[in-house]
């Protein structure tokens, strides 16, 4: 449980949440993933999300593409200047580093990896491999069983547990189903939230919903193995968590799409 062990409390029976991934952050502002100004975009995602009231950011992954420090500083940097000023959690992109992330000193960017509140909590999981193809160790499915309990839950990870039918396929989670299995299994999933394929996508596995959300980079073409591009422009997910009549936790979930 030692992933997991150290929650952050909401003292509220509902939750907001804004899920933003695959900002693909250079050394400075002026870097560029495909030609898009990756810090412009993540920016423009910041600014529109901090409209929208909600209660905490949890960041997909993949926040670098040059590997360098810098770039992670550029992320504080690039959150600490926005009008945002809800909590940030992250997990890991099969680009990024845990020690990167853990030598950030912004009060705002927090490590917690499990967000509870009055109706359920948010588990942030480690899908981080040798490779850039995604990996859950046995020990970590073992603690998010664990985690999960008897507690409405909603699980993030980096890279896709499904196959898309495009290009990121050959990079994607190597034991995805045990991933959903263990969700599934726990009876207490609502669904599984993932970035890495730069797109929308909604999907089932066994009833359980997963959802990619788009890059606030650049998106993937979909439908297709070939490696393709498309500037739709940035954007980012907001989930609602809400307890119905019948005292159940319920999930819905939009993408927001910042085209010009």
């Amino acid at each position: 449980m030692a992933w997991f062990r150290n929650a952050y409390h909401f003292d509220k029976t509902a939750l907001k949440v804004a899920h933003i991934t695959d900002c693909h952050l250079s050394k400075d502002t002026t870097g560029e993933y495909f030609s898009v100004n990756t810090a412009a975009y993540f920016s423009r995602c910041l600014q529109a999300i901090a409209k929208l009231d909600v209660d905490c950011v949890v960041f997909g992954g993949d926040l670098t593409q040059d590997h360098s420090t810098e770039s992670y500083q550029l992320f504080a940097k690039l959150i600490d200047n926005s009008a945002l000023s809800c909590p940030v959690f992250w997990l890991p992109g099969n680009h990024d580093e845990l020690a990167e992330y853990e030598k950030l000193t912004s009060p705002q960017i927090l490590n917690n990896k499990c967000i509870t509140f009055l109706g359920g909590q948010l588990l942030l999981a480690n899908s981080k491999g040798p490779t850039p193809a995604g990996w859950v160790t046995h020990t970590h499915l073992d603690e998010l069983s664990q985690a999960i309990g008897q507690v409405p839950s909603v699980v993030f990870c980096h890279h896709n547990p499904l196959p898309i039918q495009a290009y990121l396929d050959k990079h994607m989670l190597e034991n995805g189903p045990q991933l959903l299995n263990t969700c599934v299994n726990t009876e207490h999933c609502l669904g599984v939230f993932h970035g890495h394929v730069h797109h929308e996508y909604r999907q089932t596995y066994r009833d359980l919903s997963v959802y990619a959300t788009p890059a606030s980079s650049i998106q993937f073409s979909k439908h297709t193995m070939a490696w393709q591009q498309e500037d739709l422009g940035p954007a980012f997910r907001v989930i609602n968590l809400t307890i119905d009549e019948q005292q159940n936790l319920r999930l819905s979930t939009d993408v927001v799409w910042l085209n010009e």
